[in-house]
C-alpha cells in the first residue's frame, strides 16, 4: 500500500496575522451559547404569565392580611384565611398553567373578544369592511 505524506503546515506566528488581509485573520472572540434561548419563562413548573398571576395574588393576600389585621381581628382567624385562600390560590394557578399552557389563557380571552355577528345594513359597507 502506498504511503500518504501529507504536507507541513505552516507555523502560526501572531505578529504576522496583522499583516494578512481580513479575510485570513483569526477570531480571537469568544462567544457564549445560551442553550435556553426561545424557551419560555418557567419557575416551579409555572410558565410565562402564570407567574406574574401567582405573584399579584400573593401581593393581594399580604394587603388583605394587612387590613384585616389592622382592622382589630384576631391574629389566628387572619391566617386561617390568608392560608386558605393562598392554597387556593395556589391550586387555581398550577390548574390553569396546565391546563392552558403558555399561551392558552391569553389565546382563550381573546377569542372572546371576537364578536360573533357583524351586523351591516349597506352590503358596500360589509364589502369595505371585509376587504381591510
Amino acid at each position: 500500500m502506498p504511503t500518504v505524506v501529507l504536507p507541513r503546515l505552516p507555523l502560526y506566528t501572531p505578529h504576522l496575522e496583522k499583516d494578512l488581509p481580513l479575510k485570513w485573520q483569526m477570531a480571537n472572540s469568544v462567544y457564549q451559547i445560551n442553550k435556553g434561548i426561545n424557551k419560555p419563562v418557567e419557575f416551579k413548573g409555572l410558565k410565562a404569565q402564570y407567574i406574574w398571576y401567582l405573584g399579584g395574588g400573593l401581593v393581594a393576600l399580604l394587603i388583605l392580611f394587612a387590613i384585616l389585621y389592622i382592622t382589630g381581628v384576631n391574629i389566628f382567624f387572619c391566617l386561617a384565611i390568608i392560608f386558605s385562600a393562598g392554597g387556593a390560590l395556589f391550586m387555581q394557578v398550577y390548574k390553569l398553567s396546565h391546563r392552558y399552557g403558555q399561551y392558552g389563557l391569553m389565546k382563550k380571552m381573546a377569542g372572546k373578544a371576537v364578536p360573533k355577528v357583524i351586523k351591516s345594513y349597506s352590503i358596500v359597507k360589509l364589502k369595505s369592511q371585509i376587504l381591510k
